[in-house]
């Protein structure tokens, strides 16, 4: 069947269409990842958007349930060069055009991806509307127009846990020659706010230590102090940070009382809280291949990224906080700590899998404030 992804400044991709037989619409952007494409497919922090990958072919190792990063799929549609029907790998059981088209998820694929994301880089991500269903492009620009823009949208209260829960489970081999430790004795109570929070985040986090519990976005700052925790967690998420205003607040009042460790949409909220301001991006960092420098000790991580918005550096109160990490490619922020409390955050994703691993360290040294704390 024929599919069409058209584009709110009027260019159209005609492709071969997978997946489910109908329309999706959102913003469209581009992953740079090499594999992990099912991660990608259910990372909560795609909700609203159309995703393209660069690499050049999609669903050839199928997809499995320990892949998963939600319980389902939220990207709204896919754009890819090559899609392959068939699955070739041990642990797949299910293709993943059956995958997407379970979950009423479109595909176009025979899409020079290459001049769709050159197109992005220079105008800017932007609106569209992915069609196995309309054939006429005039109209599909027209509804790609009438899209909500993503800047302004609260999409982290809508993905976000509607209720508490617990989660032990930490990381398991992906294969008989994966040396993975057993988890650590669960030494620290961690609260994790659920903005559109990824299982491998929560693996990491009971790998070294923490029992950990999930609590729906909007908790309020006093419901959390009441379940006692040794530290607090804000997680990754969709949307633009700026009209999570409860969320901020919630945070303000928890800075001081117990240690924080927020990634992702979780430090635009920190950004927030502090005093700072955030902006939208270009065509953001989508990937899991962007060099980050630590400025305290100058090692260079090449680190997975998911975003949209970012904190504005130049925003900031320097005798407050102190800037971590620096993106080499754009020198955007990538991660600050507070002088004066327990607070530290980074805005890309250290628990990355199916990788890149450099900045596992992080979750260590979240384990090592919350010590630290106890002591104090």
């Amino acid at each position: 069947m024929q599919a069409i992804l058209a584009l709110e400044d009027g260019r159209i991709f005609s492709g071969i269409g997978h997946g489910a037989k109908g329309e999706c619409y959102g913003e469209v952007v581009f992953n740079t990842s090499i594999t992990g494409y099912q991660e990608i497919f259910t990372d909560p922090s795609y909700a609203g958007q159309i995703v393209v990958l660069t690499n050049p072919q999609i669903g050839n190792y199928g997809t499995n349930p320990d892949d998963n990063e939600a319980t389902h799929p939220y990207i709204e549609g896919l754009v890819v060069r090559e899609f392959s029907d068939q699955a070739s790998n041990w642990r797949s059981d299910q293709e993943a055009d059956s995958f997407l088209a379970r979950n009423q998820i479109p595909i176009v694929s025979e899409v020079d991806t290459r001049a769709l994301v050159r197109h992005l880089r220079t105008r800017g991500v932007m609106r569209g509307v992915l069609s196995a269903i309309e054939r006429d492009p005039r109209k599909l620009v027209e509804k790609a127009k009438n899209i909500p823009s993503m800047a302004g949208l609260d999409l982290a209260s809508a993905v976000s846990t509607p209720t508490l829960y617990h989660w032990t489970h930490g990381v398991d081999a992906c294969s008989p020659s994966d040396q993975v430790e057993c988890p650590a004795p669960a030494r620290f109570h961690v609260v994790a706010y659920d903005f559109g929070i990824k299982h491998n985040i929560l693996r990491r986090l009971v790998q070294v230590g923490c029992r950990v519990t999930v609590v729906p976005a909007l908790t309020s700052a006093e419901d959390v102090l009441a379940l006692k925790p040794d530290g607090v967690f804000l997680s990754n998420g969709p949307g633009d940070p700026e009209p999570l205003r409860t969320q901020v607040g919630n945070v303000q009042r928890l800075i001081g009382k117990v240690p924080i460790f927020g990634i992702c949409l979780g430090n635009q909220i920190l950004g927030l809280a502090v005093g700072g301001k955030t902006y939208k991006m270009k065509f953001g960092h989508r990937g899991a291949n962007h060099p980050v420098r630590n400025e305290l000790t100058k090692k260079v991580e090449i680190t997975s990224h998911n975003h949209g918005f970012a904190v504005d550096p130049n925003s900031l109160n320097l005798s407050d906080v102190e800037i971590t990490h620096v993106n080499l490619n754009d020198e955007t922020l990538e991660g600050f700590r507070m002088r004066n409390h327990p607070v530290f955050c980074v805005q890309y994703h250290p628990e990355a899998a199916p990788g890149p691993h450099d900045s596992r360290y992080l979750f260590d040294d979240f384990v090592a404030l919350m010590a630290n704390h106890s002591h104090a």
